[in-house]
């Protein structure tokens, strides 16, 4: 049977690239962007399988009545994809307040408001799929990136207690954590005031970062419709074989931590 999709940020990057494998299997899509002119091309081939909606996520009435449109459109909803999301860069002495507060906005408000849209149609349909796109930034931090890491670690936090509270209901939660992809998510990134004493550290992280090939955002999508599909999806998977590789070392070297500390951790028992 076809599935119903709603997909943030549909308009360009791995959003425009998920919602085109969907529609390319025969599923039907509510493909919901800021800018609507990026599926227009979508909307002239796949006609009444997809159903366009012009969201901001930051704006919970908008995706309450978007999430309802949907289900009373299609007739139920099966795949929430929160994808919607941007980056802030900066050091952490450089991050402005209101810069830091619309990245929660949009990265960490903006999925918890589109589940707490969804939970109620799925749970009366008796199961679904809600799966978070995160990051390697939510598993990893580096420097100059800390509003993003920080709507990413909060998404992924907020995402597992979810899974363990919907999973009653039939309800799936899978994060997915992408690393680079040949998208333009640079693109829609704002930077915060640069401040002298950072200069170095910047351009030594452009000196140092590797050459790496970037992932196939068709690839992803074929990937994503696998997790879609799966009786029992993981709670998070890693798209890429680089990030794959930087989270096993990460997570490593952090048990190698935990394990040099263990007597301190014992005696702050008390």
């Amino acid at each position: 049977m076809s599935k119903i999709w709603f997909i943030t940020g549909s308009s360009r990057g791995l959003g425009r690239a998920f919602a085109c494998a969907a529609l390319s299997r025969g599923d039907r899509v509510a493909a919901t962007a800021r800018d609507l002119h990026g599926v227009e091309d979508l909307v002239a081939t796949y006609g009444e399988a997809i159903l366009p909606l012009t969201l901001d996520v930051r704006d919970r009435a908008a995706v309450d009545d978007g999430v309802q449109r949907t289900h009373d459109h299609f007739g139920q909803l099966d795949v929430v994809v929160n994808n919607a999301g941007y980056i802030v860069h900066g050091a952490v002495e450089e991050l402005n307040e209101q810069d830091l507060r619309d990245q929660l906005e949009t990265n960490l408000f903006g999925p918890l408001w589109v589940a707490r849209a969804a939970l109620p149609h799925l749970r009366r349909q008796g199961g679904g799929r809600i799966i978070q796109i995160s990051s390697l930034a939510g598993v990893a931090a580096y420097p100059t990136l800390g509003a993003y890491h920080a709507s990413k670690w909060a998404m992924e936090g907020l995402s597992e207690s979810l899974a363990g509270e919907a999973a009653q209901f039939g309800i799936k939660v899978t994060i997915v954590e992408p690393g680079s992809y040949g998208t333009d998510l640079g693109a829609g990134a704002v930077r915060s005031a640069p401040l002298p004493m950072y200069d170095h550290l910047r351009e030594a992280l452009l000196t140092e970062a590797p050459a790496r090939e970037p992932g196939d955002p068709a690839a992803a999508a074929r990937a994503l419709l696998r997790i879609a599909d799966a009786d029992d999806p993981p709670l998070r998977v890693i798209f890429g074989a680089h990030p794959y590789q930087a989270a096993r070392q990460l997570y490593a070297e952090r048990l190698d931590t935990w394990a040099e500390w263990a007597e301190l951790s014992t005696q702050a028992q008390g």
